[in-house]
């Protein structure tokens, strides 16, 4: 007779991540100068949770800033979606990796990187496949466009055990409905970095706009 297949290793759980404020701000960085000072405001405005999108050339530098300059933030590396972008993101200093979504190549790097890790999901299929390889804490993307509060209402019943962070066309006005479901655990979002406030340098904006999503409550 065959053994039995091994149980899912287990995973670094995101939770404590996703537990320090309920609202992640999703931040493109332009220019590496800006990292450091939009890190401090967006802290003392109550969200430490920082993902940093790699989405610009200068992305894996300012990951490196925040990490090394700004010690009460907790910075991650988003748009992560490839096994090469884990390890560099990593090497930065990233202590937590988002993917908008995901392959088992990029699982297993995730996986094996040793941060916790969101992998991105928008369909029923996607969400079980994560929970059948130990993964109970995924970014739901693109929320709004992929269903919103609706749609993740409706997972909640066949799959109480799976918990989002929904991200993607989320503002201050639709924030408290996801955040009073009791499978989202926080949302994520960049509307507390207006463009001209941060083109502005206009830090003090940036930290009460932070302030204001760090008091959102349901």
């Amino acid at each position: 007779m065959s053994p039995s297949p091994l149980p899912p290793s287990p995973s670094p759980s995101p939770l404590p991540v996703l537990e320090l404020a309920p609202v992640v701000p999703v931040v493109v960085v332009e220019d590496v100068s800006d990292a450091v000072p939009l890190a401090r405001a967006l802290v003392a405005g109550g969200l430490p949770a920082i993902e940093v999108t790699l989405r610009t050339p200068v992305a894996l530098d300012a990951i490196r800033a925040i990490a090394d300059a700004v010690p009460d933030a907790v910075v991650g590396a988003g748009t992560v979606i490839s096994p090469a972008q884990v390890a560099d993101s990593v090497a930065a200093g990233a202590r937590f990796l988002v993917s908008p979504g995901w392959t088992d190549a990029l699982l297993d790097a995730m996986k094996g990187s040793g941060v916790p890790f969101l992998p991105g999901v928008s369909t029923t299929s996607e969400v079980v496949a994560l929970l059948e390889r130990g993964v109970t804490d995924m970014k739901f993307f693109p929320a709004e466009a992929a269903g919103g509060t609706a749609y993740l209402k409706s997972l909640g019943g066949p799959l109480p055990q799976a918990r989002f962070c929904p991200t993607g066309g989320i503002g201050p006005t639709v924030a408290p409905e996801y955040l009073a479901l009791p499978n989202v655990l926080c949302v994520g979002g960049s509307w507390m970095l207006p463009a001209d406030a941060v083109a502005a340098g206009d830090w003090a904006r940036v930290e009460k706009l932070a302030r204001e999503a760090a008091g959102l409550v349901p």
